[in-house]
């Protein structure tokens, strides 16, 4: 059942679309927000919420890159797989991630707070390589400044 606040929020966006069913992608994550990740109680809620199948928001949550259908860490990671970033040192800087956090692409790390991804593109090729923490992006991506981003995260 969507808590009272989510429900609010997903309301709140319902004049912005020409149908209930529109407002999908933006009502899971307004869901995903509140409890981390769209478990299928989470699209069952949902759909019965927009009147849409969860076959459809399934197929919907699992095409988009930043709705996550598992449990992930407090911030994510997405580290750039593109050709512009690959030849900019991509391995270099997963590698490095890597070490750092002890854990590879798609793992979490124990303590939950990082989840490593690989995302084919994140527009940024005049600043390769480059990643995404949560919202925020960084290129340019060195060793030494992949440190200093993942502090300000810890």
């Amino acid at each position: 059942m969507l808590t009272d606040s989510e429900r609010t929020e997903i309301e709140a966006t319902l004049a912005h679309y020409p149908h209930r069913r529109s407002a999908a992608s933006g009502a899971m994550r307004i869901v995903q927000r509140h409890r981390g990740f769209l478990s299928d109680e989470a699209l069952a809620d949902i759909g019965a919420f927009l009147g849409v199948s969860v076959e459809e928001l399934d197929s919907r949550a699992t095409f988009a890159n930043m709705l996550f259908r598992h449990p992930v860490g407090r911030h994510v990671i997405l580290i750039c797989d593109s050709d512009c970033c690959y030849v900019m040192a991509y391995e270099q800087m997963r590698d490095h991630i890597s070490a750092r956090l002890g854990i590879g692409l798609g793992q979490t790390t124990p303590d939950g707070r990082f989840t490593f991804l690989p995302i084919v593109c994140l527009a940024q090729c005049d600043h390769a390589p480059a990643m995404q923490v949560d919202d925020d992006f960084h290129g340019d991506l060195t060793p030494e400044r992949i440190d200093e981003i993942l502090a300000r995260y810890e």
